[in-house]
């Protein structure tokens, strides 16, 4: 089945797409913090090699994930979908 263009989705699956990606938002949260708090440890136990460097690259993904969810923003302020 072919993926529908956001404009042509009804309110309901805006909203549950809306849902999804805030969901997917705490996950990424919970991943930074994670990935932060082992570099954090690596550098106080003066182990910053390439354990400590793994993190790092995580978290270098998900901050440079492009952000193509502000035209499903953008939709639903128009609708008025906050």
């Amino acid at each position: 089945m072919a993926q529908k263009n956001l404009s042509e989705l009804t309110d309901q699956e805006l909203l549950a797409k809306a849902k999804k990606i805030k969901s997917n938002n705490q996950i990424n949260a919970f991943l930074i913090g994670l990935c932060i708090g082992i570099i954090i440890y690596a550098v106080a136990k003066n182990n910053f090699g390439f354990f400590g460097l793994i993190p790092v690259l995580i978290a270098f993904k998900v901050f440079n994930k492009p952000n193509n969810n502000v035209e499903l923003i953008k939709l639903l302020n128009e609708r008025n979908l906050n």
